[in-house]
């Protein structure tokens, strides 16, 4: 099969059977056109003359690249590549798998950054209305409380939480979310984001939706559109400036407090795993180090043998 056709056949398949989102499916067209430009310029234009030999020769050519690639981004890359030569074989094209023998290169564990406690809440205080303000600024300080509190209660992906509909929080204390793979799992929400997200539906959202078509996403824009993702990102990083907080916070910073704080706190890991919506509780483990620094901080600066 020529490798045009074969990769707009994976990445079909990797959009509508898998689901996958549109962001993960235009990494991994990126991902590819770099394979099979790669393999054009070698003269290889269908997938049965790619050998073992010559993805060994890719992978090792960009891992030599200057600038030297991040080792994710290089991990990112040959995932992509074993992705589409391991469809081939499943859907009969190809007999034979040339990247069995591909090992990714191994990413440095990067921890993840919590807020405490107290920068959650510093940052919540500031996202609300400000005594004062006019009408509109009200609306949108409702908006914005309601937002980072679910983002905050709920550990979930900021995209998900755009994309939600007025209807996922029709079951009182828990909030239907449909995540990676437009799988659904079920979250319970605090007091303190129900108490928000209804100030927001009674006070707040019926005006905003007058103002633009109608839509049944939970959260909308000054016009009535529906919240597009970078405007929460900027919802979050004006609320942090308010605050005070001096580290980098981003809607990822809140779903790490909010499973850090979860397993401080003694939730299980695996109950964490079902929150996040984490197809797997090694991801989840990471989390369980931030923990054990957070322990072993503690330990170093209150026992007097410890150093």
């Amino acid at each position: 099969m020529k490798l045009e056709r074969a990769v707009d056949a994976y990445l079909r398949h990797i959009s509508i059977e898998r689901g996958l989102s549109e962001h993960t499916v235009g990494a991994y067209r990126r991902d590819l056109a770099v394979y099979t430009q790669w393999l054009t310029h070698r003269e290889i234009a269908t997938t049965e003359a790619v050998t073992a030999a010559t993805v060994a020769e890719f992978a090792a050519e960009r891992a030599s690249a200057q600038p030297p690639p991040a080792a994710t981004s290089l991990a990112r890359l040959q995932s992509s590549v074993r992705g589409l030569h391991r469809f081939l074989v499943r859907e009969g094209i190809a007999t034979e798998d040339p990247t069995g023998r591909l090992r990714p290169p191994r990413a440095p564990q990067r921890l993840p950054k919590a807020l405490t406690i107290d920068q959650v809440e510093a940052l919540l205080d500031a996202s609300g209305p400000a005594p004062g303000t006019p009408s509109d600024g009200d609306l949108i300080g409702l908006r914005d409380r309601a937002l980072l509190e679910l983002l905050y209660a709920t550990g979930a992906r900021v995209t998900e939480i755009v994309q939600l509909d007025v209807d996922d929080l029709a079951h009182g204390d828990v909030l239907r979310v449909r995540g990676k793979g437009s799988k659904e799992r079920i979250v319970p929400i605090g007091s303190y984001a129900r108490g928000a997200v209804d100030a927001y539906l009674a006070r707040a959202r019926p005006e905003l939706s007058r103002r633009g078509r109608a839509t049944p996403r939970l959260f909308l824009g000054a016009r009535g559109a529906p919240l597009s993702r970078q405007s929460a990102w900027l919802v979050i990083q004006q609320a942090a400036d308010r605050a005070g907080l001096t580290a980098h916070v981003s809607p990822h910073t809140l779903r790490h407090s909010f499973a850090t704080h979860l397993l401080q706190g003694g939730a299980d890991v695996r109950v964490v795993q079902e929150l996040l919506g984490h197809a797997s509780v090694a991801t989840t483990q990471i989390y369980t180090h931030v923990t054990v620094d957070a322990l072993r901080d503690v330990y170093v600066t209150s026992h007097p043998r410890a150093r």
